[in-house]
């Protein structure tokens, strides 16, 4: 079974921080993440950009606006997805990620959302 985990952070928590300070904190990640690799269960993992576009189907016109909203006070950073037999060994597997072992990340308001895939199958 596949899941896709998304890492959150606080921006205005990030942002507030020196440069060096976040060099640093990234810095500490990087053993985590071997770990995490060394899993054998990744199959993406990948940092996201901050410009968002949203498309949303409105009076059958596809309308596209620049995100993400004001209102969002947590953004997307990273997206990784992996295999796993159920959502505890998900779960086990999410709780290596820099995400949750990074002391500094709690401050920065870092967590992980976990969801199970499923496919949408296409007969013809």
């Amino acid at each position: 079974m596949q899941f896709l985990c998304m890492g959150y952070f606080n921006p205005e928590k990030m942002n507030a921080r020196p440069t060096e300070e976040i060099e640093a904190v990234m810095e500490e990640c990087q053993p985590h993440i071997e770990k995490f690799y060394e899993s054998g269960k990744v199959l993406l993992d990948a940092g996201l950009e901050s410009e968002t576009k949203n498309l949303q189907r409105v009076k059958d016109k596809v309308i596209v606006t620049d995100g993400p909203f004001t209102e969002t006070k947590e953004l997307i950073g990273s997206i990784f997805v992996f295999e796993a037999e159920d959502m505890d060994e998900a779960i086990q597997l999410a709780s290596i990620h820099p995400t949750t072992q990074v002391n500094k990340g709690e401050e920065l308001g870092w967590r992980i959302e976990v969801r199970p895939v499923h496919y949408f199958k296409n007969d013809k």
